[in-house]
């Protein structure tokens, strides 16, 4: 029987969002491999578990560590926030199971997160049932020049726009870039800043403008590498209780009853 190596995708920060799946993939697995941030917001969980945790920048070691525990007969569990395949480890696990050619040695189970962007989202009203774009402003593995053009062209799009870690204490390029892009035309645009989504005690979410955004100093608290923003398409509006809708397009084919119109 081929050994197992799970990739949990925790949800949103915190607890608020790990779907019954990837708990019991957890209880489960004899060794959990893990951030050190995302282990401590999952220790409940994690009891009596093996642990191997280690800090931002260590993701390829934290990967060969798993898939070293998974290979000497342990079920394993290496966790991703959010959901794996959204800048989380799925694409790192899978790419060194194939450069090492491991799939007859290791069964890979990937399991799916709720992510910031649509936590987020549902706690701001309705802001994306339209087609959307997500775009992570780090350029820390992307080109800033290909991120500036993704950015650029996903607003010339009228998609709504989902930013992923758009600046750090030592990383504010890239969002400096972003927010000279919403000058061309955006700034009426509704934003959404949500930040720490699922951590409930820091969880914070802003309803705004682009012109807000781009009208705060670069350095404003409000953004951080723990904040996600929804830039909202030609189309969204605020409803009576300021809540966000981007309109599918239901009521100007049908009337209130169903009938078309």
């Amino acid at each position: 029987m081929a050994k197992r190596l799970y990739i949990v995708s925790s949800g949103a920060g915190g607890t608020s969002y790990i779907t019954p799946e990837a708990k019991k993939a957890i209880e489960n697995s004899e060794v959990i491999v893990s951030y050190s941030k995302y282990a401590r917001e999952l220790k409940e969980l994690l009891k009596e578990k093996e642990v191997y945790t280690s800090g931002m920048t260590h993701e390829i070691q934290r990967c060969n560590q798993a898939i070293q525990y998974a290979k000497s007969g342990k079920t394993t569990s290496i966790i991703s926030n959010g959901d794996a395949n959204v800048y989380g480890m799925a694409t790192l696990i899978v790419e060194i199971m194939d450069e090492k050619d491991l799939w007859d040695e290791i069964e890979l189970i990937s399991l799916p997160g709720v992510t910031s962007f649509l936590a987020a989202a549902s706690k701001a009203g309705a802001p994306v049932s339209q087609d959307f774009s997500i775009i992570s402003l780090s350029d820390r593995l992307t080109d800033i020049n290909l991120i500036d053009k993704r950015v650029k062209a996903a607003l010339e799009c009228d998609f709504v726009l989902g930013i992923y870690n758009p600046k750090s204490k030592k990383r504010i390029k890239p969002y400096q870039n972003f927010l000279k892009a919403l000058e061309n035309g955006y700034e009426n645009r509704i934003a959404i800043i949500a930040s720490n989504v699922g951590r409930v005690e820091k969880e914070k979410i802003t309803i705004t403008t682009a012109q807000d955004l781009i009208n705060k100093d670069i350095e404003h608290e409000a953004v951080s590498m723990s904040t996600l923003i929804i830039i909202c398409n030609s189309n969204s509006k605020l409803t009576k209780n300021n809540q966000v809708l981007t309109p599918r397009g239901y009521l100007n084919k049908y009337k209130l009853d169903g009938e078309l119109k």
